[in-house]
């Protein structure tokens, strides 16, 4: 996790017992955040829902449905006869929708078989079904009971277990209602309407007598408010991304592209400045708020879904940087993020910054409107004069917040703005784009000079330069940057900050059982001091990583790499579900195991949504030039992943469908009148 979580955590709370009325702290002693891992978590921002795999809501640690960061219901737990329903399933329906199935024992069963089967579906924005089947040849009456309760706590209180205890209820329509001494108050409705619900309001309960003939069913709905209208962004109308479809010889792509999409468009939110402009926030459930870097690479990553997320989500950071004079003028503000244990915590804002210009340019070959483009390219270049204050008399970056420090991985973020962000100034007639070429080119020239590390076997790059000019050795994830370039005109890839031998040499390394764990690449190699498989950046798979390989590899042409790394992450993908979190440990894959869950990653994340997009593109090599009005085409050799057709996706803001053969051809079915076939 990156030090973004909007959760604290403080030393560990005595237990108090689970009672009518109020609700449990966490338990775990109170240090980090819960695990989550298992949890089921409905998404549509701005609300979440989050059910342990029984569907029961009993108040235990984070359970509940959640508006705004809100836990506006905790308790929802569900008996028959005075005992619990025996649950059989639990699983997610899509990214907003889960399903619980449980069965129930009435006197009228004969033998060892339940008579009754209990469905219950439950959605972010907290609607409940619970419907009760029966089996049986007979009437049978089924006295149902619903012990409901809530706290109106904030989500980081009850991540902490700092959370005050429930609140009492009282009757509302046909339902209940809790008010927090702040006039917060949350409501739930029932259809049909609850026996008794007066006398019983004092215990937060509400019950039915309900009748099931042989065969028949019977449904209660609740329904969850607390006083607001709910729009969740990604539900609203056509939304800003393009539903892509694949279909292909790995019937695993169609599950994986479609969970990516539901996922992503989930987690997406409105800026409260502008309503009209969303952006995607890093993930769920601890990280529901704007992360520059975050949003800027889902953004990316979704380009060919459309350009309206990345126009809505450039928007939002170019009203975000930082104005007035000083070093910090132009800079988008970030938290910082965990590093590893080689360097300190690293400036996100610095990353969006260099991002900015970056996904502008490449947002503008896919298609994004001159109009569009003009208006942001004042924040563009307000970006790339950050950079130049940033850059030292060596033409490297420094590090924000890191005196003297220069990274790798930033050092590539910023060679990308500094090429793209010159292609996209000369097209656009504006001035000093030489300068952010030659700039491009002084960086180049100084890291291939500084950040080579030479030795027996061909040399690696350094993970940083020190102050003094002293090279961390570490090999990690991250080095996947220094092989992201980003496309130029005509579907030409910027130059690479290492040659064509280096960029062999790194490719090895990528592809070796060090970095690459068989179910992705690690954040910090095997070999590496301070490696741990559950290490944030430490030897953790992150997707984005992973993704950013692939398509790196693939671009440079070492197939073999980039057909590892991206079975590897469809082959985990299976095993979460096709729901990817942000990262999961390093360990590495043997025959029978399955990738294990790191327990305080955010499920969803909006990076790892992403990235089913950006690697299906990759694999394809689709390398679009919309204002030259062409397309090339350049898929994977060997089609790793089978034959495949993808399409729905949007290129010059028109329906674009490619078809890739087992041999690795790639065919364009669907383009936009005028669109041709570059090299």
């Amino acid at each position: 996790m990156d030090s973004t979580v909007p959760v604290r955590a403080v030393t560990g709370q005595p237990r108090r017992p689970a009672v009518a009325g109020r609700v449990p702290p966490v338990a775990g002693g109170g240090r980090g955040l819960p695990p989550v891992h298992e949890t089921l978590i409905c998404v549509a921002l701005p609300c979440l829902a989050l059910s342990a795999a029984h569907g029961q809501l009993t108040g235990e640690g984070v359970e509940g449905v959640y508006r705004s960061g809100r836990r506006v219901l905790a308790v929802s737990r569900l008996r028959i006869a005075g005992g619990d329903p025996v649950p059989v399933l639990g699983r997610m329906v899509s990214a907003g929708l889960a399903r619980f199935m449980a069965v129930a024992r009435t006197p009228a069963d004969i033998g060892p078989d339940p008579g009754v089967a209990v469905e219950r579906t439950r959605d972010a924005e907290g609607t409940e079904r619970i419907t009760f089947r029966s089996a049986l040849r007979q009437p049978v009456r089924l006295p149902v009971e619903l012990e409901l309760g809530t706290d109106l706590a904030e989500l980081g209180a009850v991540a902490t277990g700092t959370a005050g205890p429930g609140l009492p209820a009282s009757v509302h329509g046909s339902g209940l209602r809790w008010t927090a001494p702040d006039g917060r108050h949350s409501t739930v409705s029932a259809v049909p309407a609850p026996k008794d619900a007066l006398a019983l309001a004092s215990a937060g309960l509400l019950r039915w007598e309900l009748e099931l003939p042989p065969g028949a069913a019977r449904t209660i709905e609740l329904r969850v408010g607390d006083g607001r209208p709910t729009r969740p962004a990604g539900r609203a109308g056509a939304g800003p991304l393009a539903e892509a479809r694949v279909e292909g010889d790995d019937p695993r792509v169609e599950r994986f592209l479609g969970a990516a999409q539901d996922d992503l468009r989930a987690l997406l939110v409105r800026d409260p400045a502008r309503p009209a402009d969303l952006h995607a926030v890093a993930g769920a459930p601890w990280r529901c708020g704007l992360a520059p870097a975050e949003a800027l690479w889902a953004a990316r990553m979704a380009l060919p879904l459309g350009t309206r997320l990345a126009a809505a989500t450039l928007r939002v950071l170019a009203r975000a940087r930082r104005a007035g004079s000083g070093a910090d003028e132009g800079r988008i503000p970030g938290p910082l993020r965990d590093a590893g244990p080689h360097l300190p915590p690293g400036c996100t804002g610095a990353e969006a910054t260099l991002a900015f210009p970056a996904v502008l340019a490449e947002a503008r070959r896919w298609g994004m409107p001159e109009q569009e483009v003009a208006e942001l390219l004042p924040a563009a270049e307000g970006c790339l004069r950050w950079l130049r204050s940033a850059t030292d008399a060596t033409g490297l970056v420094r590090d924000p917040g890191a005196t003297g420090l220069r990274r790798a991985e930033t050092q590539a973020h910023a060679h990308r703005a500094l090429l793209l962000g010159a292609a996209l100034l000369a097209e656009c007639g504006r001035p000093d784009a030489t300068e952010w070429q030659d700039r491009a080119g002084a960086l180049r020239a100084r890291f291939r000079e500084e950040f080579w590390l030479d030795d027996p076997s061909g040399g690696r790059p350094a993970a940083a330069l020190t102050d003094g000019g002293r090279p961390l050795p570490h090999l990690g994830g991250a080095a996947a940057h220094l092989l992201d370039t980003g496309l130029l005109g005509g579907g030409r890839l910027a130059d690479g900050l290492l040659d064509e031998a280096r960029t062999g040499l790194l490719a090895r390394l990528l592809g070796a059982p060090a970095l690459d764990s068989g179910w992705g690449l690690r954040g910090l190699g095997t070999q590496e001091p301070g490696h741990s498989p559950f290490g944030h950046r430490a030897g953790a798979v992150r997707v984005h990583e992973t993704a950013v390989a692939v398509t790196g590899l693939a671009a440079a042409g070492h197939d073999r790499s980039a057909a590892s790394l991206a079975r590897g992450l469809l082959d985990a993908a299976e095993v979460f579900g096709y729901r990817l979190p942000e990262m999961y440990a390093g360990e590495q894959r043997a025959a029978g195991s399955v990738p294990v869950p790191h327990p305080a990653a955010c499920r969803p994340a909006a990076v790892a949504s992403a990235a089913a997009v950006q690697i299906l593109v990759a694999l394809a090599g689709v390398r679009p030039d919309a204002p030259a009005r062409t397309v090339a085409l350049q898929p994977v050799p060997g089609a790793p992943l089978g034959a495949f057709r993808l399409a729905g996706l949007r290129v010059a803001g028109e329906p674009f469908a490619v078809r890739v053969t087992r041999q690795g051809l790639g065919m364009i079915e669907e383009a936009a009148d005028g669109l041709q076939l570059g090299v």
